[in-house]
């Protein structure tokens, strides 16, 4: 709550999670946490599911929030994405999620991609 005569925080943990084309990549912005997981997870199989058999890259550089949950969205997309036999690749991550990626041990496959 803000005080009498100051506006609110903006927060960057709400708010929706979308994925959407760009230049070269799909553009992810918005927070990607458990809160927004499922709806990531979709949009980011849906994207595989419509994208043809090229390489996809999805820029991470407008996502304002992460935790677990958003990192084991990125890895499901991994494994979606191999399964498909495709290359998926991400850009600008985070450094959060990348702190998250070298706790887990995934730091190498969240940097390389599939």
């Amino acid at each position: 709550m803000a005080l009498p005569g100051t506006s609110p925080a903006f927060d960057l943990t709400s708010g929706p999670f979308t994925l959407a084309p760009g230049e070269g990549a799909l553009l992810a912005e918005g927070p990607l946490t458990f809160a927004s997981a499922r709806h990531a997870r979709e949009l980011g199989l849906a994207a595989l599911a419509r994208g043809g058999t090229g390489p996809l890259i999805v820029d991470c550089k407008g996502v304002t929030a992460s935790d677990s949950a958003g990192l084991t969205v990125l890895i499901d997309w991994l494994a979606a994405a191999k399964a498909q036999q495709r290359s998926l690749r991400f850009t600008h991550l985070p450094a959060g999620l990348m702190a998250l990626g070298r706790i887990s041990e995934v730091e190498e496959l969240l940097e390389r991609g599939v």
